[in-house]
């Protein structure tokens, strides 16, 4: 069959349903750990910034691993329509919930929010993928995937503005209700396009090979939850602290299914599957880096960033509560945690806590307002926009580079553009340490332009390398495996995920703050070396295998 110009009409409606699921979690995703250190007056529940990084990382790693079990039971049982549809509505339930300011309903409402994610995120990118599985498609799943991925940061990039303001007029509730609205808009949007896609939800056959549900229920799901229980309650901390121990020691069933998959597959599917484990492997360091934009780059933002406006700006921000009013004062106060400082007597001991704002600790030449006076400073959250916003502008370009670059029959192979996209990631950390070297280590702060830059470069290795995965796994993936393969990609961001989380909890730790970027640097440069070495290896599987 001939190729055609257009792309399937059942893009535009996964298009917007992703858009607006994404809408719904990165709105919570933005205000997540400013919502835990926020004191309980102001609607929070003071947690120290170590805690919230801890539970951040927890729950992007559990958020992506779950797909494992979204992914297997579409594949075999539910279909892929049926899965997002669970996986939307527990997803908006969970982010509804979060409006309850209570810490036992919070843990509830992220569960949902983990479990819904499971159901919704490898089906539906694995649909999108059965649409360019169609002959006259094919050529242009790359580009689709790329389009795709742009709905994702619409729905990113105008959340933020929105929670932002919410939680300005109204309150943290308000925000967390708005993401969930997005969620079931989603949802909607999604079964209005069903008839584009609903020829591509089919369930695929079995091999004799492939293991039963029951067994992989008995030998990884049920294992996996044991383990991670055992992880937690185990005596002493062996990674770091007891969450850390609870995820490690259950992604270790999940993992082992994965190997075993591969060890047992057909021997014309192996190459391929071990393919894809490789590379999901290497990236674990990509996300490792990537995530940390709602920790140490949040905190980079909160603290150590000028987020002062002119007077023009600030006006028309405050008019849409998009900006935060700050008032310096100087009352005694008795509790204390990382927002105030303490004015020492010579022998060391505090003699009077000021209410500090962090804010105010690295003002250049101390130029700290008057007693009283307040100031208005653009959002935190605001700077979690700044990512999806370079995709929006840049996914054209990339595609169009993709497009110049094929027609004259040049454009990199998939495995390539992942181990390029590694190399441009890896140059974003310079620019933090740049960053790092002009604040003077954050005795002074530093110019927004310096994040806004450091995201720009990391976002166009994340469009050589996140949209491509999704794509890889869609062309080497056996017909009835695409979902669950879907499913380990996810599971390799999954502990990409914990991994920022615990490389931020390491924040405070370095005094040197440009130590901590180049450790990234490390992590990222060393990840795209190993991917170039297989590459001749990968690139020969991929045109052996590729879906036709």
């Amino acid at each position: 069959m001939a190729t055609t110009s257009k792309h399937p009409k059942g893009l535009y409606f996964l298009f917007f349903a992703e858009m607006w699921e994404r809408f719904g979690y990165y709105l919570m995703l933005g205000i997540f750990t400013l919502y835990l250190q926020a004191d309980e007056s102001a609607g929070g529940f003071g947690m120290s910034r170590s805690d919230s990084f801890d539970i951040f990382g927890t729950f992007i790693a559990l958020v992506f691993l779950t797909p494992f079990l979204g992914g297997l039971l579409a594949d075999r049982k539910l279909g892929y329509r049926t899965s997002i549809t669970i996986g939307g509505l527990m997803m908006g339930v969970g982010y509804c919930l979060l409006a309850v300011h209570n810490l036992s309903v919070f843990y509830v409402a992220i569960f949902l929010i983990i479990l819904g994610n499971g159901f919704f995120k490898p089906n539906i990118s694995t649909l999108l993928g059965n649409l360019y599985s169609e002959p006259q498609y094919v050529d242009k799943k790359d580009a689709g995937f790329n389009i795709f991925y742009m709905g994702i940061n619409i729905g990113a990039f105008i959340c933020n503005f929105f929670g932002a303001a919410l939680r300005n007029y109204f309150s943290w509730g308000y925000a967390f209700m708005a993401a969930g609205i997005g969620m079931f808009v989603g949802i909607i949007i999604f079964w209005i396009g069903v008839k584009h896609y609903k020829h591509a939800d089919v369930l695929k056959p079995t091999k004799k090979e492939d293991a039963s549900l029951s067994r992989i229920f008995g030998l990884t799901i049920f294992p996996s939850f044991v383990a991670g229980i055992v992880g937690w309650f185990i005596p002493g901390n062996i990674f770091g602290n007891d969450s850390t121990d609870a995820f490690i020691f259950g992604s270790l069933p999940v993992v082992y299914f994965y190997f075993n998959l591969y060890a047992k597959a057909a021997p014309d599917e192996k190459r391929p599957l071990g393919a894809m484990l490789a590379i999901f492997a290497v990236v674990i360091a990509f996300w490792a880096v990537f995530k940390q934009n709602g920790t140490a780059l949040t905190t980079w933002a909160e603290s150590y960033t000028d987020r002062s406006m002119p007077a023009a700006v600030s006006s028309s921000a405050e008019k849409l509560k998009l900006a935060q009013t700050l008032t310096y004062s100087k009352d005694t106060i008795t509790k204390t945690d990382h927002h105030f400082r303490k004015v020492l007597d010579p022998k060391g001991s505090p003699i009077k806590e000021y209410n500090y704002n962090d804010y105010y600790k690295n003002l250049e030449g101390k130029e700290l307002q008057k007693e009283g006076e307040a100031t208005n400073l653009i959002n935190t959250e605001i700077f979690q926009s700044v990512n999806p916003g370079w995709v929006i502008l840049l996914t054209p370009l990339v595609v169009l580079f993709f497009s110049f670059l094929r027609k004259r029959g040049k454009e990199p192979s998939t495995p390539a553009k992942i181990a390029w996209g590694l190399v441009i990631s890896s140059l974003s950390t310079f620019v933090m340490v740049a960053a790092v070297y002009v604040c003077s280590n954050g005795e002074v702060k530093a110019s927004p332009m310096w994040l806004i830059a450091s995201y720009g470069v990391i976002t166009i290795g994340e469009l050589f390398l996140s949209p491509m995965g999704l794509s890889l796994v869609s062309k080497l993936s056996p017909p009835r495996l695409t979902a669950l393969m879907m499913g380990g990609w996810f599971l390799s961001t999954s502990i990409g995920n914990k991994l920022s989380g615990v490389l931020a909890t390491m924040w405070d730790k370095y005094e040197n703050k440009s130590y901590y970027f180049l450790v990234n640097f490390a992590l990222l440069i060393g990840a795209a070396c190993i991917i170039f070495m297989m590459l001749k290896w990968l690139n020969k599987i991929f045109s052996e295998h590729t879906v036709k």
